[in-house]
C-alpha cells in the first residue's frame, strides 16, 4: 500500500499514513483538528541501471533495441511504413 504524506494547514505538523488507493484522503489533524493538505512526495524506489526493459528483452546479442535499425533484407517491400510510404515517416 502507498504511503501518503499530509501537512496540517494550522500547526504545520507533517503526517504520513499508509492507505489504500481507494481510501478517502485524511482531512483533519490529529493534534489540533486543523485541515490537512496532501503533499507531493518522491517515490520510494527508482528504476535505474542495467536490467530494465531493453536489456531484458534483447534479441540476437543486440544491446539497444530502440537504436537498432532493421536491415535491408528484413524490410517489407509491400509499400508499408518501412518503405517510406507513411506520412509519419517524413
Amino acid at each position: 500500500m502507498p504511503i501518503y504524506a499530509y501537512q496540517c494547514q494550522a500547526c504545520g505538523q507533517e503526517i504520513e499514513a499508509i492507505q489504500k488507493i481507494s481510501d478517502a484522503p485524511l482531512t483533519e489533524c490529529a493534534s489540533c483538528k486543523g485541515a490537512l493538505k496532501k503533499m507531493l512526495t518522491a517515490p520510494a524506489f527508482r528504476l535505474s541501471g542495467s536490467g530494465w526493459y531493453e536489456t531484458d528483452f534483447k534479441k540476437d546479442n543486440r544491446k539497444n533495441l530502440a537504436g537498432d535499425q532493421p536491415s535491408a533484407s528484413s524490410s517489407d517491400s509491400s509499400g508499408g511504413c518501412g518503405s517510406g510510404a507513411c506520412a509519419a515517416a517524413d
